[in-house]
């Protein structure tokens, strides 16, 4: 296919598809619903699989010396907010004519407006809720704790709002997600329910084994507004003396990075582990999702479609999903008393059967 061949959609996400980060998972499945829908597709991205005619890659220019060299090193909020926009501008100027042009919120303004010069409709995947919702919700949380910050500046926060007004379609993953944007104004002709899904490779264990250890997981991006000081609050007040916590992912900054290294020297029962979750949800015996806010979140669903009962916020989308005392339990949002009481009960009281996701999630 000609780089500069008219297609039938044209879709850009800074992100790996086909790999297991939430992004990217979202972006696979896009690209394959589009491709099972026999539209032609061009796709822009971060990296693509071998051999894929349709993918180009849009690299950031001087990306390492940029995150190196220069004052972007000292702050991930700049680096994501320079990174991004350095994305979209590659994306625009590469951009084919095209009917339709599908792009992930704080990477697409300008995508969208040179799609809109060669009248192309323009859709907006918003992984989160309103920008201003979310900027609300981390506020809360940078202010409990501190000694981190939100990746979201105000340079981000303007660029998201003006993506919104260039939308012609804003996609939104939850029930969550769309009443915040109801709430600010946003008529319900311009949202849009995309329904995401776990990969398949997330299946019960044949068999749980049971050495005594009460195993508690988390998954995802290590940082304050996704809650995990709140559950490694909650964990060690837990009244559990076999107990294990075990955060999968890493920390994005370095005060996340010392905060983990002290509580790590404090309580040995906490563990890092990067990679694959799913041998650790195989093993796992509660999933907990602490965050201040989440549009969706792969990581819960995931473990819900392990069989592992789960634990959210009233702030995610996932809360939609989760039913107490079936499958898990929904906890006010900042409240490390529930979070404890909750996983004490899924300790003396295990739930005898969990509710599988493809039983719980409904197209919107």
């Amino acid at each position: 296919m000609s780089k500069n061949a008219p297609v039938d959609v044209v879709l850009s996400c800074a992100a790996k598809p086909f790999q297991r980060g939430g992004l990217s998972q979202h972006l696979a499945q896009l690209i394959t619903a589009e491709r099972e829908a026999g539209h032609s597709v061009r796709y822009f991205a971060s990296a693509i699989p071998d051999g894929d005619a349709e993918g180009q890659v849009v690299a950031v220019p001087y990306e390492r010396a940029l995150y190196r060299y220069t004052p972007l090193r000292f702050s991930r909020r700049l680096r994501d907010y320079v990174g991004g926009d350095l994305f979209d501008r590659g994306v625009a100027r590469a951009l084919p004519p095209t009917e339709r042009f599908v792009g992930f919120v704080g990477k697409a303004l300008r995508s969208m407006q040179t799609a809109k010069v060669h009248g192309a409709e323009t859709h907006l995947h918003a992984a989160n809720s309103h920008v201003d919702n979310l900027k609300a919700r981390h506020g809360e949380a940078h202010e409990r704790y501190g000694f981190d910050h939100s990746w979201l500046g105000e340079a981000q926060r303007r660029k998201t709002l003006r993506e919104y007004a260039e939308a012609d379609v804003i996609w939104v993953a939850s029930d969550y997600s769309r009443q915040s944007f109801a709430e600010r104004g946003f008529p319900e002709s311009k949202l849009r329910r995309v329904v995401l899904e776990t990969d398949p490779r997330y299946q019960p264990p044949a068999e749980r084994t049971d050495d005594g250890v009460f195993r508690i997981t988390y998954c995802g991006s290590v940082n304050v507004g996704k809650g995990v000081p709140l559950l490694i609050e909650a964990f060690r007040a837990l009244p559990i003396e076999r107990a294990e916590l075990i955060l999968i992912g890493g920390p994005a900054t370095r005060g996340m990075r010392q905060y983990l290294d002290q509580q790590i020297a404090a309580d040995p029962r906490i563990r890092l582990a990067p990679g694959d979750p799913l041998p650790h949800l195989h093993r796992a015996d509660a999933h907990v999702h602490p965050t201040y806010e989440d549009g969706w979140a792969y990581a819960p669903a995931e473990a819900l479609a392990c069989g592992v009962p789960t634990i959210v916020t009233e702030d995610t989308g996932m809360a939609e999903i989760v039913r107490d005392g079936e499958n898990g339990y929904v906890v006010p949002t900042g409240s490390v008393d529930a979070i404890v009481d909750r996983l004490t009960k899924l300790h003396d009281s295990p739930l005898a059967a969990t509710v599988r996701l493809d039983e719980v999630r409904t197209a919107g």
